[in-house]
């Protein structure tokens, strides 16, 4: 990584926007410069970075003259605003927001799986939902090896996939459930501490969710492959940061434990987390804060002889989300696919 990159983050002030600058400084990316950009509510903040306090400047047409690299994060309605504005610019956009990613003409990647997808981007990539990327880290590698016919998968989400005020919501719950007054929500629509409840984007005429069909239609995007029968349940589940899921995999023919567990041992982006003995197998606690996501309780169906179950956990701010776009973001300098931009005119 011999060049330089001016990078901005769209939506630095949120919970991914925060993470994807410790990224930057954490992975060493290759930048000279830059760019924090919010709502106007957030002008005047200073974030942290390589020890220097950097200024919080408001999102503006202006924003992204001399930028080479956007990483968005701050919602579908603005990245439908902003994305195409810094395209024009000569930017291109890593959005993380669900805006593009069933466009047809718009990459919807995660490195381990299909980063050859990047190359035919036309200015913006989109990021995964936090739990396509969990299942397709670990179901890929198995894919590869025999072709999946069905998932089944059902998700345990924590509070982080709603924001930092989400996260903080349980927390106010959890001490007035302690100190026996009622909980209040705001963010969700019910409490969540101490609670769970199917998770609360809207609902389809079948009956799913709009969580649950981002993991039916981006995982056959993303596998190039439409034939895949997948159903999800998804559910919020009172943990604050990192999803589980349980997902159950039919193949064309019988798939051994022992195998799958020798190909998910040497998966990049993948974690075996397995003990037996002692029922210890992947935790949202152990998987916070974690590049990998943790794999385990890899067993045969016994419903079904061509049936293999799995159990995961992974952090869905950081894999989930600003972790997965700084990997396309260095996929897309590794690849000199990223090239800096034209200086446009004041």
């Amino acid at each position: 990584m011999s060049k330089s990159y001016r990078i901005a983050i769209l939506g630095a002030t949120g919970a991914v926007g925060k993470e994807l600058l410790e990224l930057l400084e954490s992975r060493n990316f290759p930048l000279s410069d830059l760019r924090l950009l919010a709502s106007q509510r957030s002008v005047g903040r200073k974030l942290q970075f390589k020890g220097e306090d950097l200024p919080v400047e408001v999102v503006s047409d202006r924003a992204f003259n001399n930028v080479d690299l956007v990483l968005a994060s701050a919602g579908g309605a603005t990245s439908k605003a902003w994305a195409s504005i810094a395209v024009n610019a000569g930017a291109v956009v890593i959005d993380n927001s669900s805006a593009y990613r069933m466009n047809p003409e718009v990459p919807l990647v995660i490195p381990e799986v299909n980063p050859q997808a990047a190359a035919n981007h036309k200015g913006i990539i989109a990021n995964p939902n936090c739990t396509t990327i969990l299942m397709a880290v670990a179901v890929w590698p198995l894919h590869c090896h025999q072709p999946v016919k069905r998932i089944v998968a059902a998700t345990y989400q924590s509070a982080s996939g709603a924001g930092a005020l989400a996260m903080e919501e349980v927390k106010t719950q959890t001490s007035a459930i302690l100190e026996g007054k009622q909980p209040t929500p705001s963010v969700f629509p019910y409490p969540l501490a101490f609670n769970l409840f199917p998770h609360n984007s809207p609902l389809n005429d079948l009956g799913y969710c709009e969580e649950e069909m981002k993991m039916v239609n981006e995982t056959r995007k993303i596998f190039n492959n439409q034939q895949i029968k997948i159903t999800a349940t998804c559910v919020r589940v009172p943990v604050l940061r990192a999803h589980s899921e349980a997902i159950n995999l039919e193949f064309e023919s019988p798939f051994s434990a022992v195998e799958a567990k020798e190909i998910l041992s040497r998966s990049p982006g993948v974690k075996l987390v397995e003990d037996w003995k002692a029922n210890y197998f992947p935790m949202p606690i152990e998987a916070t804060g974690r590049d990998e996501v943790l794999v385990g309780r890899i067993r045969s169906d016994i419903s079904h002889e061509c049936g293999l179950e799995l159990w995961l956990c992974g952090d869905q701010i950081r894999k989930g989300a600003a972790l997965n776009a700084v990997q396309i973001a260095e996929l897309l300098v590794e690849k000199n696919l990223l090239q800096p931009a034209i200086a446009i005119s004041q």
